[in-house]
């Protein structure tokens, strides 16, 4: 142990500084000492605690140096960036300690991390601040004129909280004609005063005398304090009480209650009569013992007033005055001394506490460190600390009433996250007294568990053509770990499929692992993908997990069939042919469609939506064969046009339509002439009304325009024809070269001439054919009307809005 001494001199009190000492025990601890006067104003300089101590400020600061204290005052603070310790409150040693020197206050200050523990004792220096104050202003005093020199009067001493050189020093008398003073030391540090008459009174004389008991002290500046004495002079009481035994001893157990008895003093007086009626009462006291015990003025029994405490005080001595009437007294001494009782229930204070404990904490941490105390003495003041035995922590003792909690075992947040601990400290008294206290450690977590998926491959359907931001499911993965350590995230790892990025597929929600559909997927592209998904936690070092995704693409009815044949062209008709001959079930031909959907999506079904002959074909509703389903007759149409739609099993179903042209002949001249012209479904264009109205006004300016043409040129043929028919010229026929004549007698040569043009366009095409000579002859003659009528009526046929050709005759 090493002890280093400072003196210092503040004012003119010269005080002892500090001592510090240092004890090697579990941990390092040490104490310093200091002095202060009392009455100091706030901030005052007490002490370098950080010098003294063998402290850095810098370390005072890191380890959160703090003052603690058991009571609830604190009268001195820390000033951790200077390191210094100054006044927080004023001082009043009067009131701290009474009249107990030297008078001192203790305190620790406690450092952490590690945990650090220094015992700091401040002296109070005493000032000069109170003066000396007598119980009463005035004494009355009567005194027997016969008084033999020498009597003794004994007065109340005055009272000065001061101590030492500060407490009353000497008494003084004004005036001391007759009078003297005596003052005798008590053993326990008080003073007994006497007032000793010199020269005998005599009342005839002067029957009463003012005297001034004067205390002063010994202070700088001093101060006193007066009282004013009376005496009356009476007349003669020549036996003055005796007390039977000057020194009464009494035990008396704290806490007695009020009333009881502690002893009884008695006195003896030679008088008789009033002269020898004795009155007793206690006198040249503390105020304390006056409010504590009371006498029976008449018995001079001695009774508990008060709240007896043995630790506020051990012993009490009571001074019992016995007085005649005629003033005589006499004093006897009674000492109580009080027996301690187990009546304090030991404390238990925290002096530093981690509420939180790291689960990678190692064995022998330290996680409390408690004060225990008990006010009782000797054994019932002995105290005995423990915690409950469930918890895995020990509790060591390390200074005296001082034990530090530290871990016994490896600690796991996730098998047991918090512990009650139950500090228990009970003391060996008769019957012992206990105290508990409950605090409460959390374990913080570390990050030692990774995410765990709920399975480590998942497999979830997608039905294609899905609207991009579509939500596919959500995937979760726990974290055993709490707070920031189980904040999982999700995140997608980077692959190529099919050329493609998966982010650009798929898409992970960070935060609730939900994923979604970045684009929309085709089934006929892909079929499925996979893909790996990584939960991470946000501890640190983070821990991550992976699970397999498989995307299932579940195809959809979005296709409709395809008609590969017969094959549907926009300027040009394909008719398949059938021999008048044909038998039932002649295969007239084989529509062939696929769909690109599979399975009951891409089952196709075939039916016959619209003939032209419903009774002449029907359709394979499985192989889209279309067969006769009768003999073909002549009477059946050479034109026969089949509407065929084709039907997927998908739910709803989707379907296409082929229409199928056939022509019920045994030659293909014989077709051309019925094909005609091919009607074809027309587009039209958002502004085909405007198209309309427009030609429909030119057409009609035509018309108008060909109609006054015309019956110009007719008027013009009219006059022409009646100047010939007045005129005698002959009339002579003229045949032109390769033409037949009117009457088809076979004499001329027959032409048959056929010119067909197609294009890809069906307002464009046409069919233009010669028909037989015979039916294109040059009429001269206007009587010739047959051959005219049977071109016009072929031509209103050939006209029909349902034929599929246009007629078109050439002349030569």
């Amino acid at each position: 142990m090493a002890c280093v001494w400072k003196i210092a001199r503040r004012g003119r009190c010269q005080a002892l500084v500090f001592i510090l000492c240092l004890f090697h025990l579990s941990s390092v601890t040490g104490q310093a000492r200091y002095s202060v006067p009392e009455e100091q104003a706030e901030g005052s300089f007490v002490g370098n605690i950080a010098r003294d101590l063998g402290l850095d400020v810098a370390r005072l600061i890191s380890g959160k140096a703090r003052i603690i204290t058991k009571g609830s005052r604190q009268y001195v603070d820390l000033n951790r960036d200077k390191g210094t310790l100054v006044i927080k409150e004023r001082i009043d040693r009067e009131e701290l300690c009474g009249k107990t020197t030297p008078c001192s206050f203790s305190f620790e200050v406690i450092l952490e991390n590690p945990i650090q523990l220094y015992r700091v004792t401040v002296e109070v220096i005493d000032i000069n601040d109170n003066s000396p104050l007598f119980p009463k202003d005035a004494v009355n005093l009567k005194i027997v004129e016969n008084a033999a020199a020498g009597t003794r009067f004994s007065l109340e001493s005055a009272d000065d909280p001061d101590v030492a050189i500060n407490d009353i020093q000497k008494y003084t008398f004004k005036p001391s004609d007759n009078f003297k003073l005596e003052v005798q030391n008590q053993p326990d540090g008080g003073k007994y005063i006497e007032m000793v008459l010199q020269n005998p009174l005599d009342r005839e004389k002067e029957e009463t005398h003012t005297l001034v008991l004067i205390a002063s002290d010994g202070g700088e500046p001093r101060r006193t304090g007066t009282v004013r004495i009376h005496i009356t002079v009476l007349d003669a009481n020549d036996n003055a009480p005796v007390c039977r035994q000057p020194v009464y001893k009494a035990d008396v157990k704290e806490n007695s209650p009020v009333g009881t008895v502690v002893t009884t003093v008695s006195a003896n007086d030679a008088d008789k009569g009033v002269n020898g009626e004795i009155t007793y009462s206690i006198a040249h006291v503390a105020r304390e013992a006056k409010q504590l015990f009371e006498v029976n003025v008449k018995t001079g029994e001695i009774k508990v007033a008060g709240n007896l405490d043995f630790e506020r005080s051990k012993t009490y001595q009571l001074n019992v005055q016995a007085s005649d009437h005629g003033g005589y007294t006499d004093t006897c001494k009674v000492i109580v001394q009080i027996i301690d009782e187990n009546d304090n229930v030991p404390t238990i204070q925290l002096m530093s506490f981690s509420n939180s404990i790291s689960e990678d904490s190692p064995p022998g941490t330290t996680i409390a460190v408690v004060n225990v105390d008990d006010e009782d003495s000797d054994g019932n003041g002995v105290v005995k600390c423990s915690i409950n035995s469930d918890v895995p922590f020990n509790i060591e003792s390390s200074l005296t009433g001082y034990y530090t909690i530290v871990t016994e075992n490896v600690l796991d947040r996730e098998s047991i996250p918090e512990y009650n601990i139950t500090i228990t400290v009970s003391d060996q008294g008769s019957p012992p007294l206990s105290t508990t206290k409950n605090i409460n450690v959390k374990v913080s977590d570390v990050n030692d568990n990774p995410p765990k998926f709920d399975e480590s491959e998942y497999s979830q359907t997608l039905p294609e053509n899905n609207s991009p931001g579509f939500s596919v499911f959500t995937l979760s993965a726990t974290d055993a770990d709490g707070g920031q350590n189980a904040r999982v995230s999700y995140f997608i790892e980077e692959k190529q499929i099919n050329g493609a990025q998966v982010s650009s597929l798929v898409s992970v929600n960070s935060e609730t692992g939900a994923i979604h559909a970045v684009r929309s997927f085709d089934y006929e592209q892909i079929k499925w993908f996979e893909f790996n998904v990584t939960a991470r936690d946000a501890g640190s070092p983070p821990l991550s997990s992976v699970a397999t995704v498989r995307i299932l693409i579940q195809d959809q009815n979005d296709n409709p069939p395809q008609v590969l044949y017969p094959v549907q062209t926009g300027g040009s008709l394909v008719a398949e042919m059938v021999p008048r001959s044909s038998d039932v079930g002649y295969l007239v031909t084989k529509v062939v469609a696929v769909d690109v959907d599979s399975g009951q999506n891409a089952w196709l079904s075939y039916k016959l939506q619209k003939a032209t002959d419903r009774a002449l074909f029907e359709v394979g509703s499985q192989n889209g064969e279309i067969r006769t389903i009768r003999q073909v007759t002549d009477k059946d149409a050479v034109k026969q046009r089949l509407s065929v739609i084709v039907e997927d099993n998908g739910q709803p179903s989707r379907s296409a339509t082929v229409v199928v042209n056939v022509a019920v002949a045994d030659s293909f001249p014989e077709v051309l002439s019925e094909f005609t012209d091919f009607t074809h479904d027309k587009e039209y264009n958002d502004n085909l009304t405007f198209y309309l109205v427009l030609a429909l006004a030119v057409v009609s300016f035509l018309f108008i325009t060909c109609v006054v043409v015309i019956i110009s040129v007719k008027i013009y043929r009219w006059r022409q024809s009646r100047v010939l028919f007045h005129s005698n010229l002959p009339v002579i026929p003229y045949y032109p070269p390769r033409y037949s004549d009117t009457l088809g007698t076979g004499t001329l040569q027959h032409v048959y001439n056929y010119e067909v043009c197609r294009t890809t366009d069906s307002r464009k095409s046409d069919c233009k054919f010669g028909g037989a000579g015979s039916q294109n002859v040059l009429i001269m003659d206007p009587s010739s009307t047959g051959t005219m009528q049977r071109i016009q009526s072929e031509k209103s046929i050939l006209d029909e809005p349902d034929s599929p050709l246009e007629v078109r005759p050439l002349t030569y």
